[in-house]
């Protein structure tokens, strides 16, 4: 008999590392739900028989997309290409549908009620939608990377979304739309783009630090010592002054105006209040417009870091080895909030200290290189910009999450990936990874 052809066939042109990786991922997230809701008292078995507690759940969520992830191994990886267009436009109407009939979870209107109690999150979704469409697009033979057209059609398919994941006040997953950026970069994206927004990130963080007043000046002083120094150069081509002085005023308007206006009238009072806490700063909620108009008072409660700081000292407990398992007392405590979610990786660190922690970042690192591993030796382009897209996402999400368990990051509410409690979560990471696996299986394809 002749053998299956490449697309039904598991081992052949698959990354089994990937695949393994994945469900050791899957299992520590178990472990660390199961160590953070167990409760001696009662029977655990019986539970996880039932679905009553969250690790029971999350097994089940495990078992569904298992299933998932073999139905996208078997599929044509030409219904990738075909479907990104509908997909992306589906996702858009989910997430436009979540402001009608939309759930309310943790101030958050982003959820939509399904049946049996389970909630789907069509914003996590429409991140596996844009990474398709992006790749679609990119890929297509008229579409030249190199002009400014094609940024700005690919820019507005990534914003759309991130627009309105804050109207949801999902600005976690809003940021996550920024990462997209190195897959754009990788085909030929100019360095000048990343260059903008690094600077803006190095003014945003100079404005926190610094009084926007004395930061401008400061500005304008630097803009007047370089116009100064090299006034003779100057003389000769004017056009150099006009750039610096163009600089100036954007650095100016940044800092004075923008930073403080998106700070008061953008963010909630709560999201400014994390931003600047993370500098050791705190925000007046007064100037806050939004807080102000929900509110009808001239000052707002501040939410304080009881999050970070529980974090922090669940993290510490764990010293060098860790405390071991089910011995934890701050997350078995349950002292630490959202402990299973977004703060899950506060058990691992306090069951098994700095080294299981460095072990598992160890995995996520190796995890990483092997999903660029992976798309470097694509062929085809739409295959290359998907693969880069999962990376970024992944990035993004396992810096931020554990950088705000630390305190290094304001805690913006995402989930570390294949770890914490999730449905929907764990369905968007396990998609990511097994159509990137599924593509890969056929990278000798040159897909549009």
């Amino acid at each position: 008999m002749s053998p299956l052809p490449n697309q039904n066939s598991f081992s052949k042109g698959t990354d089994l590392a990937v695949i393994i990786l994945y469900f050791a991922m899957v299992a520590i997230g178990i472990l660390c739900i199961f160590m953070v809701e167990y409760n001696p008292n009662s029977n655990w078995s019986s539970s996880l028989i039932a679905g009553k507690n969250s690790y029971s759940k999350q097994i089940y969520f495990a078992i569904f997309c298992s299933f998932i992830g073999i139905f996208i191994l078997l599929m044509d990886s030409k219904v990738f290409t075909a479907l990104a267009n509908i997909l992306y436009a589906g996702g858009i109407v989910l997430m436009l549908a979540t402001f009608v009939l939309g759930k309310n979870i943790n101030g958050s209107k982003s959820w939509i009620p399904i049946a049996g109690g389970f909630n789907l999150q069509p914003a996590e979704l429409c991140k596996i939608f844009t990474a398709l469409v992006l790749a679609k697009f990119i890929s297509k033979p008229e579409t030249d990377f190199s002009k400014l057209k094609s940024h700005l059609i690919a820019a507005a398919m990534i914003s759309l979304p991130a627009i309105l994941s804050i109207m949801q006040h999902e600005m976690g997953l809003a940021l996550v739309y920024s990462t997209f950026i190195f897959a754009m970069y990788r085909e030929g994206l100019p360095p000048i783009i990343l260059i903008i927004v690094f600077t803006f990130s190095l003014l945003v963080v100079a404005t926190l630090l610094v009084e926007p007043s004395l930061l401008a000046i400061i500005l304008t002083a630097i803009a007047g010592i370089v116009i100064l120094t090299m006034i003779k150069r100057f003389k000769r081509n004017k056009s150099k002054i006009l750039l610096i002085l163009g600089i100036w005023a954007i650095c100016f308007g940044t800092v004075r105006y923008a930073v403080p206006y998106i700070f008061n009238n953008v963010f909630e009072c709560y999201q400014s209040t994390r931003i600047y806490s993370m500098v050791g700063k705190e925000y007046d909620c007064s100037q806050n417009k939004k807080s102000n108009a929900t509110s009808g008072k001239k000052r707002t409660r501040k939410p304080d870091d009881y999050n970070v700081k529980q974090s922090k000292i669940a993290i510490g407990s764990g010293g060098f080895t860790g405390r071991g398992f089910l011995k934890g007392t701050q997350t078995r405590g349950k002292y630490v909030p959202e402990q299973n979610t977004d703060f899950i990786f506060t058990s691992l660190g306090e069951a098994f200290g700095f080294v299981g922690t460095a072990t598992f970042m160890g995995l996520y690192l190796f995890f990483l290189f092997r999903l660029i591993r992976i798309a470097e030796r694509q062929r085809s382009t739409f295959s290359r910009v998907y693969a880069y897209s999962v990376v970024g996402i992944f990035f993004f999400h396992i810096a931020v999450n554990i950088g705000m368990t630390i305190g290094l990051f304001p805690v913006v509410g995402i989930p570390l990936p294949l770890i914490s409690y999730g449905g929907s979560s764990l369905l968007t990471f396990t998609v990511l990874v097994f159509v990137l696996l599924r593509l890969d299986a056929d990278r000798q394809m040159v897909l549009r």
